[in-house]
């Protein structure tokens, strides 16, 4: 009887999973034939090699070759993108626990008012809140104002010149509510009951926390690193107007870069599939995590 209900189910998902596939291999399938294929040299646009007996490696030498020769012109922006999402991903978990814990567990009547907060974010445009930092970040904003007027600094600074921190932070305040929502999700789903057995037992409430809540929450934090560092990699207007430094570029500003360079397309497409190569390990260390955790809590 079970069997016929995962048959069920698992025939209703079939058409849902078929179309995300599709729709995910055959732009998959085209970036690679246009960073194994070459340019038309008049129209200056990119000629694909559908068929794998054209395929030429040209593209993916000159990526190689920029990551691992003397050189090294990809490895710098790679490891500089690596070094960005990391720390914007520990400051957004940082931020985002505690207020979905706080929701979660203490929000009571105020609850809904704090979700509705907490989606209002959704409701405007990335790129109109990239813009409104530009206004609090500029040498007369409010950002300025306030650190001169708590005596933080002495005088107003330029946040716009080219500064890690200020894309950091672009990328932490644009990024935070995807890992707030499944945080909160989770953590509102444990069941209370295990809370309060830890209690019974003797366990102070941080105890409780650090033995029952935080264990149970890891799969969520995980999911929510996932959410938000997945598209964290591809960023690239966030440097852009943040920034515009070539000191603070990401590797999507090169993608960017190149997919726009005339005849630099294949090399723009071949950087696309290195990155996905990359998030790719990533995202098989996360499955292979919460696959571990799980049977961990299981036993």
């Amino acid at each position: 009887m079970r069997q016929g209900r995962n048959a069920f189910w698992g025939g209703l998902a079939a058409p849902g999973v078929g179309w995300l596939l599709l729709f995910f291999l055959v732009p998959f399938y085209v970036i690679l034939c246009v960073a194994l294929g070459s340019v038309d040299p008049i129209l200056q646009t990119p000629r694909p090699a559908w068929s794998p007996l054209d395929w030429n490696t040209k593209a993916f030498s000159t990526v190689f070759d920029g990551l691992f020769s003397s050189e090294a012109i990809f490895r710098k922006v790679f490891l500089r993108t690596i070094w960005y999402v990391v720390i914007a991903v520990v400051i957004s978990l940082l931020i985002a626990y505690p207020v979905a814990y706080y929701v979660a567990r203490f929000g009571g009547r105020w609850k809904s008012l704090l979700l509705a907060g907490l989606i209002a974010p959704f409701f405007i445009s990335y790129l109109m809140r990239m813009l409104a930092w530009i206004n609090l970040l500029q040498d007369d904003g409010w950002v300025n104002d306030v650190l001169v007027w708590l005596h933080v600094l002495g005088e107003p600074r330029t946040w716009l010149d080219g500064r890690a921190s200020s894309v950091v932070l672009g990328l932490v305040y644009g990024y935070v509510p995807f890992m707030i929502l499944p945080l909160y999700a989770f953590l509102d789903r444990i069941d209370r009951s295990l809370l309060e057995a830890a209690r019974d037992l003797g366990a102070s409430s941080f105890h409780a926390f650090r033995l029952v809540t935080f264990p149970l929450s890891v799969p969520a934090m995980m999911a929510g690193v996932v959410i938000i560092a997945l598209p964290m990699f591809g960023d690239y207007y966030t440097p852009d107007l943040l920034s515009g430094s070539p000191n603070t570029t990401m590797i999507g500003n090169q993608i960017n870069l190149y997919i726009r360079g005339g005849q630099q397309q294949p090399v723009g497409a071949a950087l696309v599939v290195a990155l996905m190569l990359l998030l790719g390990v990533l995202m098989a260390y996360y499955l292979y995590a919460t696959a571990r955790t799980q049977r961990r809590l299981q036993a």
